[in-house]
């Protein structure tokens, strides 16, 4: 299955509810399962991005629609990002090579 990353940074509404973090965290867990996606890891992180999840979905819309109900929540902006796996990868360069 496709996997996601996304780099999560907390909006002023979710800075101040950060004492809800961790049930913020397993709603999105739990909201992503009924739209067919599933939260592999999230971290809460130290640096330019206060999380970051990892998230599998069967497909681009799948990802997008999870991510997009996360954020209209009010306390995330995410960026997603595509990763690919090494078996995908060795997939991906067999196909560029030719």
């Amino acid at each position: 299955m496709p996997t996601y990353v996304a780099l999560l940074n907390w909006t002023d509404q979710g800075v101040r509810n950060y004492k809800d973090t961790t049930k913020r965290a397993e709603a999105f867990a739990s909201a992503a399962q009924k739209l067919g996606a599933k939260v592999l890891n999230l971290y809460w992180t130290v640096g330019p991005y206060d999380l970051v999840a990892v998230v599998e979905a069967s497909d681009d819309e799948t990802a997008t629609a999870t991510l997009l109900q996360l954020g209209g929540a009010g306390n995330v902006r995410t960026t997603t990002l595509r990763a690919f796996g090494q078996a995908e990868m060795g997939h991906i360069i067999a196909k560029a090579a030719g």
